[in-house]
């Protein structure tokens, strides 16, 4: 089975056209916004690190080592990418351990910015979300577009927002714009070409491994790496979810509640069915003002939390990939709900030339790289 990702909708339009991401590291960086202030005493030291070109999972690994302490003693509160800046907080459980001379943490790339301590442990998902400085260089527009649309375009993904998608990282996938004359051939891995929506120039895709992981899944397949199995269980799983944004925009549902929608409050977890009639204009108001979202499903065993005409979208989305569902369900995943829209906090930019700077903050879980989706392929 083959699971694609080029035809995902954008939500304001086509590309406006392309640029280049990451040029440097610090052209992306992200920095962890934790929601609480760490008490300064307990048996819980906090690092408040900056790292670049390191996955978060070995910097983990090397913390332990230092501080001669078992895997389990370190925790954190979300990965971040390996290819930025980034700066995030590091548990350590002490307890009865003697404390090391943290000065002396010595890891090229990596760096303690401060020392802390609370009384309790730092957890995965206590974050309130992540703040972004992004860069994108080299920029190109397509035929039609122009310095005009890229500023229409800001101002619309800040004021209504953009999909909600997970990224290309979760997928593993690099789309790289290609000129029309050079060989898939000549590249190494071997590129997938597809026409963009514009139809103006081809985009390369290297089908990333977890992706590719994730159909060995469907196919029966058994994957023996815990990591690499757990990264292509997650792949599948937000695929599903992406696909089911795409068709609430292509089905222009994406900006309004159906009836039986499970709606999300801004900010939480919790969701209400909007199962009422009566309540219908309230909701819609609401969902205007962001105080609401409308979900979609994490696809898993149990029902579907939705009713009416939302669970019949629902279900005649998902009847098209009878294979994944049947494929998470037997991995004895829960249905668990997501928001289909996110809506950047203190959204700016600035442009000049060819050079697009954004800075963003987005609530935990959520990437980045689906608000540059909204504008350009990079």
């Amino acid at each position: 089975m083959s699971l694609s990702t080029s035809h995902w909708r954008r939500l304001h339009g086509v590309s406006l056209g392309n640029g280049v991401l990451k040029h440097t590291l610090s052209d992306f960086v992200v920095e962890e916004q934790l929601g609480f202030i760490p008490s300064g005493s307990g048996e819980h030291i906090f690092l408040w690190l900056e790292k670049t070109n390191l996955n978060t999972a070995f910097v983990a690994e090397e913390i332990a080592k230092f501080a001669n302490l078992p895997l389990r003693n370190i925790t954190y509160a979300g990965r971040k990418d390996k290819f930025a800046l980034t700066r995030q907080w590091f548990g350590v459980h002490i307890a009865n351990f003697k404390e090391p001379d943290w000065n002396a943490f010595n890891l090229d790339g990596a760096r303690i910015l401060e020392v802390t301590r609370n009384d309790r442990k730092l957890r995965v998902g206590v974050l309130k979300g992540n703040r972004f400085e992004v860069t994108i260089r080299n920029i190109h527009f397509n035929d039609g577009f122009n310095d005009s649309d890229l500023l229409q375009r800001l101002e619309k993904i800040k004021q209504l927002g953009a999909p909600n998608y997970y990224g290309s990282q979760r997928f593993g996938e690099i789309r790289v714009s290609v000129p029309n004359d050079l060989a898939s051939s000549e590249i190494s891995p071997p590129l997938v070409t597809e026409t963009n929506s514009a139809g103006v120039e081809p985009v390369k895709s290297v089908k990333g491994g977890n992706l590719a992981l994730a159909e060995k899944l469907i196919d029966g397949e058994q994957i023996r790496n815990r990591n690499k199995r757990s990264m292509a269980i997650s792949a599948l799983r937000s695929w599903l979810f992406n696909e089911i944004i795409h068709q609430r925009i292509e089905q222009d549902c994406f900006f309004k509640a159906l009836p039986g929608d499970a709606m999300q409050l801004s900010g939480s977890n919790s969701f209400f069915v909007n199962d009422k009639a009566e309540e219908q204009a309230k909701v819609d108001t609401r969902l205007a003002a962001y105080d609401v979202n409308v979900t979609a499903p994490m696809w898993g065993n149990g029902k579907l939390h939705t009713s009416q005409d939302a669970k019949e979208f629902e279900l005649a989305c998902v009847s098209h990939h009878k294979a994944v569902t049947q494929t998470l369900n037997d991995l004895g995943l829960k249905q668990e709900r997501r928001a289909i829209r996110i809506v950047p906090e203190d959204f700016e930019w600035q442009y000049n030339d060819d050079v697009l700077k954004l800075s963003f903050s987005l609530p935990s879980g959520c990437f980045a790289t689906s608000i540059v989706r909204e504008l350009m392929d990079v």
